[in-house]
């Protein structure tokens, strides 16, 4: 049996933050991170929660959020008798506010096993990328390992997402570019993960459509509001699409390379991708008819975004060679010594990323079965 269900509620368009407004009577609290202070950005979502008791901000989030983090969080909202949390930021404070409100609550129920107490959490993306405001997943890291730990729960699923292409618009183009690389691969990798289903498939696709077509006005012009709009719901889409289904041995593989090197995570999933379709749609074997599931879906894929497919094999390489296209256009590294990395640390640490890579959770759902033979022959390829 497979489920459908989406309980986040979504706003969006220009103007979308002035629901903030209604939220009143209440002690709120806005986690993000400093950049988000300094640059003003969380000064103008402060004037929209006006009409609360209190306002707090928990400032300090950092990339992939380590536990003592979430934990001095925990305190904060704690201390503030918070009532509801306004999460700022990119995937990282997404997920750091969701793992925050999530262990919260188990505490309050591990000490008060009666209580309804439960704290409404409200994100607002800032780049168009995670897809975080509306999945049941959140990653955190060991503070003393560094290893990251997947949180799976549909509680850490935000109670509204409010999508405004406002927030989105100062992006520099490397931000816009990663991140909108990161919603292609959500898109592909729940399209064709083995629990893929017709609901999954019509989020992807669409988020598909929307990416190939306004990530490179996004990317050539960040002003472009129509252009941020449009890659603002791609996201979303994408995010939904994946957290219904999971993702694949792409973001196995981009999650050991962004724990090792620390690469982008949206950066190092657009390293890896065109590779890891090419090793799923099986495109060495020798045969005249070219027919396994995920090279069909490849396919119609590249349909979707517009490129000739009048064969299984022709779609796939078509659609390899837009990414490529794009990749380039937008001067994203092609290889692994492009993301400052050298050929020696990375041999240094193939059988380490390989391993992690085989142990991912994501990686389960991949719709081939995997080695970590198959691992070292992608690295392979971007190690030239």
């Amino acid at each position: 049996m497979k489920r459908f269900k989406l309980s986040t509620e979504v706003l969006f368009s220009e103007d979308a933050i002035d629901a903030l407004l209604e939220e009143k009577d209440e002690n709120a609290v806005l986690i993000t991170d400093k950049f988000m202070v300094d640059s003003g950005m969380a000064d103008m979502i402060l004037k929209k929660l006006s009409n609360c008791n209190s306002v707090s901000v928990f400032d300090e989030v950092i990339p992939d959020p380590p536990m003592d983090l979430i934990e001095r969080g925990i305190d904060f909202l704690q201390d503030k008798e918070c009532d509801v949390v306004v999460a700022l930021g990119g995937g990282s404070s997404i997920d750091a506010a969701k793992a925050i409100v999530f262990m919260a609550r188990k505490i309050e129920l591990a000490q008060n096993p009666e209580s309804t107490k439960k704290i409404k959490l409200i994100a607002l993306p800032t780049t168009s990328g995670t897809g975080s405001e509306v999945t049941q997943f959140a990653v955190v890291t060991d503070s003393k390992t560094g290893v990251k730990i997947p949180l799976i729960d549909e509680s850490l699923m935000p109670d509204i997402a409010i999508l405004d292409p406002e927030l989105v618009k100062s992006a520099p183009p490397f931000i816009t570019a990663d991140t909108g690389m990161d919603v292609i691969t959500h898109a592909i990798e729940a399209y064709v993960a083995e629990t893929a289903s017709d609901c999954s498939d019509c989020l992807a696709e669409k988020a598909m459509e929307l990416a190939f077509e306004y990530l490179p006005k996004a990317y050539r012009n960040g002003y472009d509001i129509k252009a941020r709009d449009k890659m603002h719901r791609a996201s979303c889409l994408a995010g939904m699409a994946f957290s219904l289904v999971n993702l694949g041995l792409n973001h196995g593989i981009a999650h050991a390379l962004g724990a090792i090197f620390h690469i982008p995570h949206g950066r190092a999933n657009a390293l890896v991708l065109p590779h890891v379709i090419y090793f799923n749609a099986d495109m060495d074997r020798e045969a005249a008819k070219h027919s396994n599931d995920a090279a069909k879906k490849y396919q119609k894929l590249a349909r979707v975004v517009g490129l000739p497919a009048p064969t299984t094999k022709v779609g796939v390489s078509n659609l390899i060679a837009e990414i490529n296209r794009l990749l380039k256009y937008m001067d994203r590294p092609m290889c692994i010594t492009e993301c400052g990395v050298t050929l020696e640390e990375f041999e240094a640490n193939r059988d380490e990323i390989i391993r992690r890579a085989l142990a991912d959770a994501c990686t389960q759902a991949n719709p081939r079965k995997v080695t970590a033979e198959d691992i070292s022959k992608i690295l392979d390829h971007i190690a030239k």
